[in-house]
């Protein structure tokens, strides 16, 4: 009888153990800047005097086009994402280093970025990459009324990678979205309406890491609603991160 219950009282001590320890990033996003330069300058210069008159002038224009493609890291909507994974209990949070635009590194490179020591104490770095972004404002007549109805949408779609720090393997992969809406009635459609754009973006994180997490524990917890703790969450992770068993 004792026996058994040195067994469950083990048991219990790993199922309690600290949940593994992840960075999220912001979503790290690409996009093609387009510059176009066109100068025109002119000058004359004309001087008169009693027996003579003299005069000049010049015209200069100067074009060019050039782009670049630029990187960098949304800070919007990460922080409804790192909320929803803590009330999940499945990772502790770890802060890492975010890319700035003076960062010499791939924001693409996070095996890169990981080796370097931007996310120091993390076992895993949820690394996110914007797929699609889009703002629609749109005025639609309502039937059988003389009303409108003004809506301001937006849309953000974001692939998602939990990569191990150690092993640099990928233990989770999917593809999440978050939406949100503000709408208002008018009377005319040509009435000017302001429309609530931070309660938009406010939607699309929300209901972006509530799409997260979801998926999270879909994959690394099993089937089924109930959210995996950290015992579970660990049996579905990697060894390297699994607690030893003593005999």
């Amino acid at each position: 009888m004792r026996a058994w219950i040195g067994i469950i009282g083990l048991a219990c001590a790993f199922g309690a153990q600290a949940a593994p320890k992840i960075a999220v990033t912001d979503l790290a996003y690409q996009e093609r800047v387009e510059e176009y330069i066109h100068i025109v300058s002119a000058q004359s210069n004309y001087q008169a005097g009693i027996y003579h008159a003299s005069g000049s002038s010049s015209y200069n224009e100067i074009e060019s086009s050039s782009s670049y493609i630029e990187q960098g890291e949304l800070h919007k909507f990460s922080g409804d994402i790192k909320g929803e994974i803590l009330k999940s209990g499945m990772f502790q949070l770890v802060q890492g280093t975010p890319y700035t635009a003076k960062s010499r590194e791939d924001v693409f490179d996070v095996i890169k970025r990981i080796k370097a020591g931007h996310y120091k104490g993390a076992d895993y770095v949820l690394f996110g990459t914007l797929s699609d972004i889009d703002f629609t404002r749109d005025i639609t007549a309502l039937a059988n009324t003389d009303s409108y109805s003004a809506i301001l949408g937006l849309s953000l779609v974001a692939d998602f990678s939990l990569i191990n720090t150690r092993t640099f393997e990928i233990t989770s992969a999917f593809t999440a979205m978050g939406d949100g809406q503000d709408t208002k009635l008018v009377n005319s459609q040509d009435v000017k309406v302001s429309l609530n754009r931070p309660r938009v973006v406010r939607e699309v994180s929300r209901s972006l890491g509530e799409d997260v997490a979801r998926q999270l524990s879909e994959q690394l917890g099993g089937a089924g609603d109930e959210q995996p703790g950290p015992a579970a969450l660990r049996n579905n992770l990697p060894r390297d991160t699994a607690p030893v068993i003593l005999r």
